[in-house]
């Protein structure tokens, strides 16, 4: 009953009962570091936060042993002496201390005031274990919402983010491509940064420095950056318009820099990612004759390297997205001693042991993903695959850190809850894989359910349609036999009514109807209604998408029985719609809201038409496997 389940726990027999409140001692009062004040106020609050005043108390005694492996490494001593229970700390640095009273603090959630005598031995796997989280695709939360985030993150026991950023950050010299989005101020992440620092987690600069720039090519004072202004490919599927900046262009590399130096002071980590993924346009445009002469993969390195030295110069080290050069093995060797290859991919047979191999003895990081965008319910079975996957093999070739990616295609249509569930997944791959996620613990410490339904629910929902997952790759693209990074009852509903409708079994789109049918109906009720509100939501809007899919298919078979008529498919749509804008608003800024709401523009208008050429929807920019994020790139 712990997330992320410990290493090691040897109960001792007998019960300790822990007085009404409890102090501290062995921690020096006048170190005021970020992270002993963090330490001092989880002690001081966290513990004792609902209790009444009493005059009983113990304390925990903490003691520091730097022979012990690994920073965050912790044994956790739980005794009773007459009863009454001795709690005793031991501790690699201050982050095993917080860690170690994270522990405490869930164990008190499980047991109340009477614990298990025990002994926990305890250290995370990967040194570092981080969530990206995508700021750019529409939604940025509040302030409130961040700061309840970072406090989630330090339970799991997680000590890096990254959020991450295309247009989204308030430069000061750029307003014209950030106004209307309600940027991250510096003075906003700066405030992160020192909660984040609190509660032992670093908070890392993440700008994309290189492809998925059109919020700013397409504006007049940046087109001039462009590699192409016109036709290009995204892996397969054609695309027109700016989408990265060209390398060959000295002027590229200036605007990064100016870009770096607003960016990097906001932040005390000396790590900042630059993206650099997906630059598919190169040689489409104005780098075509340097190509030409060179070879595509060294024209790229060159720029990632530029940047990389301009960051280096900055007094910080650099991580990028490695998937073009992971495309290309021989680029690898080009790759500077001191940048950071983050390797990506969202599926359950991505290829980490290849790249592990390739990467093996450079500083390189695992990154799977949450699989909760472009899906509405999360895909349990490919998140629980990709994750663990990339825990194995990042593991056994030396990867330096594990970063799990929640990003925002489409809308960022899934509700906070689909993401928290995977990311109690990967909290526990990233800090003891051998030990499965065990959902009585997450639906507990992350749902506050005693009941032990949130978590499998969330993770049944996300395998709904399962089987159509696996026929209907062509939704997509008609070469793919497996559908990739989205759900079935997602990419279904930007189809026309008439429209590829023999794509999957159509006992499978039933079945996958009567599954979200069945889950609907018994959507938990938690303690925090909100999150109620966002899962029945999530429910109603994956009920509509399953219908929508059942009714096209019913239209093909002519049965004259249609799952729903075309004016109730609507009136459940606007309904989906309304609940989609209200809780946006609980959670998320108002900027990006109307680009988030287009999406049932689309959705709407697929309903509603037949007949014309065969659409391919909207394609993702994070995947090939998808369709994008940005209406400007259909």
């Amino acid at each position: 009953m712990l997330l992320p389940a410990p290493n090691a726990v040897t109960f001792l027999g007998g019960l300790a009962c822990l007085p009404t409140r409890l102090s501290y001692s062995g921690i020096d009062h006048a170190d005021e570091s970020d992270l002993l004040v963090g330490l001092k106020r989880l002690l001081e609050r966290g513990m004792n936060a609902h209790l009444a005043d009493s005059p009983q108390s113990a304390t925990i005694r903490m003691q520091f042993d730097s022979s012990m492996r690994g920073s965050g490494a912790y044994s956790l001593l739980i005794t009773a002496e007459r009863a009454q229970a001795q709690v005793e700390v031991t501790a690699r640095d201050a982050l095993g201390a917080f860690y170690a009273v994270q522990t405490l603090i869930q164990l008190r959630k499980v047991y109340a005031d009477c614990i298990p005598a025990q002994r926990i031995d305890d250290a995370p796997r990967f040194a570092t274990r981080g969530v990206m989280l995508d700021v750019s695709r529409n939604r940025i939360p509040t302030m409130a919402e961040f700061m309840s985030i970072i406090d989630t993150l330090a339970s799991l026991k997680y000590n890096h983010l990254q959020l991450y950023t295309e247009h989204t950050f308030a430069y000061a010299s750029h307003g014209e491509v950030w106004r209307g989005f309600s940027p991250l101020t510096a003075e906003q992440v700066t405030r992160l940064d020192v909660a984040c620092r609190e509660r032992g987690i670093e908070l890392a600069a993440n700008q994309n420095c290189f492809g998925h720039l059109g919020s700013w090519l397409n504006k007049p004072a940046y087109a001039h950056l462009a590699e192409t202004h016109g036709d290009w490919v995204f892996d397969v599927w054609p695309r027109s318009g700016p989408f990265s900046l060209c390398p060959t262009d000295p002027r590229s590399i200036t605007f990064v820099e100016s870009l770096l130096d607003e960016l990097l002071p906001c932040f005390s980590s000396r790590t900042v990612n630059i993206g650099c993924d997906e630059v598919y346009d190169i040689a489409s445009g104005r780098s075509k004759e340097k190509v030409a002469l060179l070879g595509r993969e060294r024209v790229y390195m060159e720029f990632v390297n530029s940047v990389a030295t301009a960051c280096r110069e900055r007094g910080r080290s650099a991580q990028f997205w490695a998937d073009i050069a992971l495309s290309h093995p021989e680029c690898v060797k080009a790759i500077p001693p001191d940048l950071t290859s983050l390797a990506w991919g969202y599926e359950p047979d991505s290829p980490f042991e290849t790249w592990g191999r390739l990467l093996q003895g450079r500083p390189f990081w695992v990154c799977p993903g949450t699989s909760s965008w472009r899906s509405l319910v999360g895909r349990s079975t490919e998140r629980r695959g990709n994750i663990a996957r990339a825990a194995q093999h990042g593991l056994t070739f030396g990867a330096t850190g594990f970063l799990v990616c929640d990003w925002g295609d489409t809308g960022h249509h899934q509700q906070w809850p689909i993401t928290l569930h995977a990311l109690a997944d990967a909290a526990q791959a990233a800090w003891n894989p051998a030990e499965p996620i065990d959902l009585a613990a997450e639906s507990l410490h992350l749902f506050d359910d005693k009941l032990n339904i949130a978590a499998p629910w969330l993770e049944a929902l996300g395998d709904a349609d399962l089987p159509l997952r696996e026929s209907c790759g062509p939704l997509s693209h008609p070469s793919r036999t497996r559908l990739l990074n989205q759900t079935a009852i997602f990419i279904d509903m930007f189809k026309r009514t008439d429209e590829l409708q023999h794509i999957g079994p159509r006992a499978h789109w039933f079945e996958a109807l009567d599954r979200i049918d069945a889950l609907a109906s018994r959507c938990p009720t938690l303690p925090n209604s909100l999150m109620t509100d966002e899962l029945r939501h999530t429910a109603g809007y994956a009920l509509y998408a399953a219908g929508r899919a059942a009714f096209r298919r019913d239209v093909t078979a002519n049965t004259g029985i249609p799952a729903a008529t075309l004016s109730q498919l609507t009136a459940q749509l606007a309904a989906v719609r309304g609940e989609h804008r209200r809780l946006w608003h609980v959670r998320s800024r108002s900027g990006g809201f109307v680009q988030s709401d287009g999406f049932f523009d689309q959705i709407e208008a697929a309903l509603l038409s037949t007949g014309g050429a065969t659409s391919t929807g909207l394609a993702t920019a994070r995947d090939p496997a998808g369709e994008p994020e940005d209406p400007s790139f259909a």
